[in-house]
């Protein structure tokens, strides 16, 4: 499994994100240090692709 990796700005990263998925909301893009996991989580919910997925697409951006 890969790791997530945030790089740069958090919130030109969750502007990305966003407007790739035009339904997702802040809320649903908190991110703490060290929950990774539960972003993770939230985003699945969200986009119905699976974790590792997330996570290749998430470090491409």
């Amino acid at each position: 499994m890969d790791k997530l990796q945030i790089k740069g700005s958090w919130n030109e990263l969750k502007g990305k994100i966003k407007q790739a998925y035009g339904d997702l909301t802040d809320d649903d893009l908190v991110h703490e240090e060290g929950k990774d996991y539960e972003l993770l989580g939230k985003l699945q919910k969200k986009t119905g692709k699976d974790r590792d997925e997330l996570v290749k697409w998430i470090n491409s951006l």
